[in-house]
């Protein structure tokens, strides 16, 4: 089968788990091939790739790599299509990721899929598009694949691969140079799962009323081991940080569980979880349209329900 090179998300030394489930992904349409780049490759991230059926393992560890904005890794990608003729380039659908996907394009005068929530057989992609109004499938007509596909749109499933260590070197030009780092500051990771990756989300929006009221919906993300997010409406009205923000002009998430507390559905928010396997809603507005697009609804107040759910949640642990 035709080799799919997939690259690595790590974060010192660890593989994210979008990885895994890009690994799963490229295994079910040829031979996954992961991509590391940048130094610090451990012998346990090597067995985890492997573990999930990485059957090559290309390494570039030169420090420039990561030294340097973006750039350099599709540069590296852009070698490695040359020099392997892979079927096809999967990224993980992060800021970054695009990014990479949209220069790997240009420089492979290839097609790229952007935002991809599920990838079959001839890498037609599905997609979910115009804000969330309209679910099309798209294929790449030109070049090599480059897909970037959301965290959680497939379950990670392991599968041993040969996980084979093949260390490559990158020529970088100036370009790829041309915006370099000069400082990281690490942001201290809390005791939940980081939004775009966390298989259940608990979303609160207006009708959480407050800054002291989003502890009720933080209580019940930490019952259920869950990632907190917020609506546009509660984050511009400063009740929870930005960064959490779910929507078109936040963060896109694809959890197998989404819970939306006081949030009413509209289309900038639904374009940011639309995706998600299962939605719960919780609004006392019946005609909330959040409830068109919710698996379960429930419609009462979120201050009475929350805690009520949290209670039975934390009775089942």
């Amino acid at each position: 089968m035709s080799e799919i090179l997939v690259l690595v998300e790590h974060v010192d030394g660890e593989v994210k788990k979008v990885t895994l489930e890009l690994l799963t992904l490229a295994r079910s349409l040829g031979t996954p091939a992961a991509v590391w780049a940048g130094p610090g490759i451990t012998g346990d991230a090597k067995a985890r790739l492997a573990e999930y059926g990485a059957e090559k393992i290309y390494v570039a560890g030169s420090e420039e790599i990561v030294g340097y904005v973006v750039a350099p890794k599709a540069e590296l990608l852009a070698q490695l299509v040359a020099a392997k003729s892979p079927a096809a380039v999967l990224v993980a659908a992060t800021a970054e990721g695009k990014e990479i996907a949209g220069r790997l394009a240009v420089k492979t005068d290839s097609g790229v899929i952007t935002d991809a929530v599920g990838l079959g057989e001839g890498f037609v992609a599905d997609q979910s598009i115009f804000g969330g109004g309209v679910n099309v499938q798209s294929k790449v007509r030109k070049g090599t694949p480059i897909v970037a596909v959301r965290p959680n749109s497939t379950a990670p499933e392991a599968a041993a691969g040969a996980g084979a260590e093949e260390e490559v070197s990158v020529s970088l030009s100036d370009g790829a140079k041309a915006a370099k780092i000069v400082e990281r500051v690490k942001q201290e990771k809390g005791a939940r799962p980081e939004l775009t990756e966390a298989a259940i989300v608990v979303s609160g929006g207006r009708g959480v009323g407050s800054a002291e009221n989003f502890s009720v919906i933080e209580g019940l993300a930490d019952s259920l081991g869950a990632a907190v997010g917020a609506s546009r409406a509660a984050t511009d009205a400063g009740w929870y940080p930005h960064q959490f923000q779910v929507g078109q002009t936040g963060k896109t998430v694809s959890p197998q569980l989404y819970i939306a507390a006081g949030i009413s559905g509209a289309i900038q928010h639904r374009a940011g979880m639309q995706t998600a396997k299962t939605i719960v809603a919780i609004n006392k507005d019946p005609e909330a349209p959040i409830f068109e697009l919710a698996d379960y609804g429930v419609v009462g107040d979120l201050h009475q329900v929350v805690p009520q759910l949290t209670e039975e949640v934390d009775k089942r642990k």
